[in-house]
């Protein structure tokens, strides 16, 4: 998909400019694809005009004429990201009359696009249908079903491992410089890559210090797991107790996955919902009241629970339910590290990701990421092998092979512009069968894979080094 010098030819057409929309026209444009985005809300082209390196043209999604003014004849993806599911499917039908090959469409609803669905995604033209609640959903399950650590993310064929946890201050890393870290602690190749601190995503060098209530992501191989939890204090859960706040699409299909497995408790503000879901969910245990009262909390038994799940509609609410329920849960000093609790944050505002990551949420989830990423990996699945977002950072981490003669093949790591520091951290390379954890002296040989950890906006920083 990358030629010479890392130009991009191919032509993206966005339906709908809100959340996903405007998230996906960032992120492309910046990665040097031509972006055209069609909204019928005057107010959002006004808001990204001059912000977004993309053109913007104010209509209707269903319009033959304003999808004509759009060149959609001469595109190479269609995203139908409005806030209408039928508007985004029946987009996707117009645009496979229009010729474009490739057609992504947001749709909320789980009853299209499934294999036993009334209507197929085949009969829907549609070649990625995407679920945001149902990723939310599906994700908060995955890292619950971990019991262990705060996340865990596998990469490269599941041969190494991410782990985020936080720093504590009883912590043996705290306080203490990376390098002096790796000098320490040297039984096993592991590499801090990624750390959310105040509301500032930061790839570490070795002169940055580990403090107390940083959320750090640590990168080792699977097999050095267990030595990496217990170097950071993380311990392995059995009996596993969750509780929901609010009981939207992501509450209510959380706790259909878990309430069989897993004891539920979902709390809901609405009388009316809460009667209808305590029907529908048959083994969790529905409460109606308010999430965001102290008293509420505990008498619905927040002291007894080990991952507390905050997926209202409010952000607000959310971020401030997980940071009185940490509060809570490890007693008025916070500092009860003797059980491994967890927060998860659903957040609407991209903004506010790394600050709930950091004032009490473990991890912060956001659909329209969650979303947006689905479909990234679906277009860039041609340049790199896999990508993965680390919660509550502005930060991927991304599987790449080096091109003959790319630019990272011509140096050690520790010999890399001085410029590019901060932007990403080579963590990992394949060599002689293994994966093996990069350091300053390691050199990328060309066709090697490489596992590297940046921020959101350094990925093309990373495409330019790894491609010719």
């Amino acid at each position: 998909m990358f030629g010479k010098k890392n130009t991009i030819s191919e032509n993206i057409l966005i339906l709908g400019l809100g959340g996903v929309g405007y998230y996906l026209a960032k992120r492309l444009a910046h990665e040097g694809y031509a972006i055209t985005v069609i909204e019928s809300d005057n107010k959002l082209i006004r808001e990204a005009d001059g912000i977004l390196d993309a053109r913007l043209i104010h209509g209707n999604a269903m319009s033959i004429t304003c999808l004509r003014e759009a060149n959609a004849d001469k595109m190479d993806y269609l995203i139908a990201v409005t806030n209408n599911d039928a508007v985004n499917m029946m987009a996707a039908i117009i645009a496979h009359r229009f010729g474009i090959p490739r057609k992504i469409a947001r749709v909320r609803s789980l009853e299209f696009g499934g294999e036993n669905s009334f209507i197929t995604i085949e009969e829907l033209k549609i070649d990625l249908i995407i679920h945001p609640e149902e990723l939310a959903a599906q994700e908060i399950v995955r890292i619950i079903k971990l019991r262990s650590g705060n996340d865990i993310i596998g990469i490269a064929d599941g041969q190494i491992q991410v782990m985020a946890t936080r720093v504590h201050e009883s912590s043996s890393l705290a306080n203490k410089k990376l390098k002096e870290i790796s000098q320490t602690y040297h039984e096993f190749p592991f590499r801090v890559v990624a750390l959310a601190r105040g509301i500032t995503t930061i790839i570490p060098g070795g002169n940055d210090k580990l403090l107390p209530q940083d959320q750090i992501f640590i990168m080792a191989g699977t097999r050095d797991l267990p030595k990496l939890m217990d170097l950071t204090g993380v311990k392995q859960q059995r009996r596993h107790r969750v509780m929901i706040l609010g009981g939207g699409l992501v509450g209510n299909r959380v706790a259909q996955l878990l309430e069989k497995t897993v004891e539920v408790t979902l709390i809901e503000k609405d009388e009316k919902s809460a009667e209808a879901l305590s029907f529908s969910l048959k083994n969790a245990e529905v409460l109606h009241g308010d999430g965001s009262d102290a008293s509420v909390l505990q008498l619905a038994g927040l002291l007894d629970m080990d991952t507390f799940i905050t997926a209202t509609g409010d952000n607000e609410t959310n971020i401030m339910s997980c940071l009185l329920a940490k509060h809570l849960m490890n007693g008025k000093d916070g500092k009860d590290t003797s059980r491994q609790r967890k927060s998860i944050c659903l957040v609407n505002k991209e903004d506010y990701l790394v600050l709930a990551a950091t004032m009490g949420s473990d991890i912060a989830l956001n659909k329209k990421i969650l979303a947006g990423n689905e479909i990234l990996k679906f277009i860039r699945r041609g340049q790199l092998l896999s990508v993965s977002h680390l919660h509550g950072l502005e930060a991927e981490m991304v599987e790449i092979i080096a091109e003959p003669d790319s630019p990272i093949t011509r140096t050690p790591l520790s010999k890399l512009d001085p410029s590019y520091y901060g932007k990403f951290l080579i963590g990992a390379v394949f060599r002689d069968e293994a994966w093996q954890i990069a350091v300053g002296d390691t050199r990328i040989n060309a066709k090697e894979r490489a596992i590297v950890v940046c921020k959101t906006l350094a990925l093309k920083d990373v495409q330019q080094l790894f491609f010719v």
